[in-house]
């Protein structure tokens, strides 16, 4: 006889919405869900199926209501002055695997003997972002004089990641959770977070969000960091109002990319296209952050920047889905040390290697299977 279980409708309906599924895909994927919800019980492998699916912890299903699920680090997103509402399983399991890392790698750091970095918590709202922009930029080497050597902006992105991990912080960049290619990330939830710890600071970029947006997401966790604070962000550089520490590391980042100082000196008096051109090639930055910065030191009024960064984006939206469209796919040796920080993979596989972490913890942290992948990745990384 087969056994059914009972499970409240209100928690079948819960788990959809958490997965981010529509109607389309929740008809597809859990086509008796129309009538589990109407009291007509899931057999118990159709429900471990369905937990599967939605990626829902199978014991949350036999809950009597819906659980209120926290997000482990603080929400600094927000639309208009709204807090975002329900963060999804997405977003909450990339989350804990970034901590996860995170704890190993610190545990691994001191092991080591690795001391606290000096600057992860050594501003404050209350500084200049201007002043602790220029500090950065010192610290990380990326002054406009410094910036001839990148061919261009999306060149600074890759090497700008360099820079960053060369202080101590472990970055990552990815589009989907974990190594899975089937759960896309959604840079309307989020484009950042940042995981602040002495030892070993985490800053994450939606990788599934633009290249422009990228690099100015990047910088803006680095302004966490540098508040010693961890934090989920939205990270929009089009927005004027928030919490008050996300738009101080809104405008520490812009400062970092494009100094005022100097796009007053450099500014030819009109934002047209080919004028945005010559400054983001000047800077080795998006457009976008060129208008940012531009209204920010009052070169452009607000109505101009709103007008003219909507033409630019939609513009950049066209330009990556017509590099989408002639792309032949990635090569997953390229991609996945730059998924889960080149620091922390060289880390894991040389531990592995020494001896001090089992083959199955690391292929769990690196997210592979085989140890031809393992091999091949640790070949790609240089660490034998």
């Amino acid at each position: 006889m087969t056994t059914r279980v009972s499970v409240a409708p209100d928690l079948l309906s819960w788990a959809v919405e958490r997965a981010g599924w529509d109607e389309e895909t929740a008809d597809r994927r859990a086509p008796h869900l129309g009538a589990w919800i109407s009291g007509h019980q899931p057999t118990l492998k159709q429900l471990e199926k369905f937990a599967s699916d939605t990626h829902t912890p199978l014991g949350l299903l036999f809950l009597d209501v819906p659980p209120v699920e926290q997000l482990p680090i603080p929400d600094m997103r927000t639309i208009g002055n709204a807090q975002i509402g329900r963060p999804s399983a997405d977003l909450l399991d990339t989350i804990y695997l970034c901590q996860d890392r995170q704890e190993w790698y610190r545990g691994n750091a001191l092991a080591h003997g690795h001391m606290a970095l000096e600057f992860v918590g050594s501003a404050s709202t209350a500084d200049v972002p201007g002043m602790v922009a220029e500090r950065i930029r010192k610290l990380i080497g990326f002054e406009v004089k410094d910036r001839a050597a990148f061919s261009n902006w999306e060149d600074a992105l890759r090497r700008l990641v360099d820079k960053i991990e060369q202080l101590g912080v472990l970055v990552m960049i990815s589009g989907i959770v974990g190594s899975n290619t089937h759960r896309v990330l959604h840079p309307e939830e989020f484009r950042g977070f940042a995981l602040s710890d002495p030892i070993a600071p985490l800053v994450f970029v939606n990788g599934a969000d633009t290249k422009a947006a990228q690099i100015f997401t990047m910088v803006h966790e680095l302004a966490h960091l540098f508040l010693g604070e961890s934090a989920l962000s939205d990270a929009a550089m089009k927005a004027r109002d928030g919490h008050e520490a996300e738009v101080w590391c809104n405008r520490v980042a812009a400062e970092v990319l494009v100094p005022q100082a100097s796009l007053r000196g450099e500014y030819r008096g009109e934002p047209g296209t080919e004028e945005l051109a010559r400054l983001a090639a000047r800077y080795r930055v998006s457009s976008l952050v060129v208008l940012k910065q531009l209204f920010a030191a009052a070169l452009i009024d607000w109505e101009l920047f709103q007008q003219r960064y909507d033409q630019e984006l939609v513009r950049i939206m066209a330009k990556m889905e017509e590099r989408k469209a002639q792309s032949q796919g990635g090569n997953y040796y390229f991609t996945q040390p730059l998924r889960l920080s080149r620091q922390f993979a060289r880390a894991v596989i040389a531990s592995t290697f020494e001896g001090s972490t089992g083959y199955r913890d690391a292929y769990r942290l690196l997210g592979t299977k085989k140890y031809e992948t393992f091999r091949n990745l640790a070949a790609e990384l240089g660490v034998s």
